[in-house]
């Protein structure tokens, strides 16, 4: 099955009351795990990489190559969207050219008249492409190729003014943080994204850091309008614990278990095993 925009599968999340997750990648085993997750979960998804990722796994070209492979060769029939996460201005152009299906534009970190412009400038190219574009609004806590956000609040006015320009969903700060959450956050700011919500109508809203928030605050928050949640964190510790548990039990000593076919098996698996419970929490289960 041919990637498809993230358009459809968000509109129908939200009338749905449901979230689309979205995994993001690290090298060829994350892109089989996912998809396999997905496919045996019958839920659609959405795979994605950041810029540092994608220069990890060679190129956005080679990402796009990957991705489309393993759908063939998994035999996927699930919908998959393809995914810029956190891009630049120049990173959106190019996921644009190597054929990704879906993009964000993170121009959180801009002038909000800059943002605006940029993210208008993109809406209008990946509508005549038929893309899907995320843009953000309100810096998402913790840390993200570099980039810091101390975990702002967006303002409701603001989100109301980018989401007017087309785009297809909205990434809006409440409180949430990429990697661990630490003790004592205060958790997701629901009163800011109820105003975002009476701001924006149906427009889908995105999650970022959606590793370790509570399933009851996962809930509340797709119960507003919350249709994407991003998750890696949590599929790269699961990775390391699977691989570290097979290699402190002598496994890879054994035989050929120094084969990576075999040494990264288990870490595999446990990717794929969060994938289908975060599909479960989120609620996409047979929705594709």
């Amino acid at each position: 099955m041919a990637l498809v925009s993230a358009k459809e599968m968000l509109e129908k999340a939200v009338a749905g009351h449901y979230a689309v997750p979205a995994i993001n990648l690290n090298n060829l085993e994350w892109t089989k795990a996912v998809l396999k997750g997905a496919q045996e979960m019958n839920s659609p998804i959405i795979v994605q990489v950041s810029e540092g990722a994608g220069k990890y796994m060679a190129g956005f070209k080679n990402v796009a190559d990957i991705v489309n492979n393993v759908i063939e060769n998994q035999g996927i029939t699930v919908p998959v969207a393809l995914h810029l996460d956190h891009g630049t201005y120049n990173g959106a152009y190019k996921c644009i050219e190597a054929g990704f299906s879906s993009i964000m534009f993170d121009g959180s970190s801009l002038p909000i008249e800059e943002n605006l412009a940029k993210t208008a400038e993109l809406a209008k190219v990946c509508a005549e492409k038929g893309l899907s574009l995320e843009a953000e609004v309100g810096a998402i806590g913790g840390e993200e190729d570099g980039v810091v956000g101390m975990g702002e609040c967006a303002d409701p006015d603001e989100c109301k003014k980018i989401a007017d320009l087309g785009i297809t969903m909205l990434a809006a700060g409440i409180g949430n943080i990429h990697g661990v959450y630490p003790e004592g956050w205060p958790g997701l700011q629901f009163d800011v994204l109820q105003a975002i919500k009476d701001k924006v109508g149906d427009m889908p809203l995105v999650l970022h850091g959606g590793s370790g928030i509570p399933e009851d605050q996962i809930k509340e928050a797709i119960s507003k309008g919350v249709a994407k949640i991003n998750v890696n964190t949590e599929c790269q510790i699961a990775f390391a614990e699977a691989t570290r548990a097979y290699i402190e039990a002598g496994k890879d000593k054994a035989g050929k278990g120094f084969d990576p076919r075999k040494l990264l098996a288990p870490g595999a698996q446990a990717i794929t095993d969060m994938v289908k419970t975060k599909i479960e929490i989120f609620g996409s289960a047979g929705k594709a």
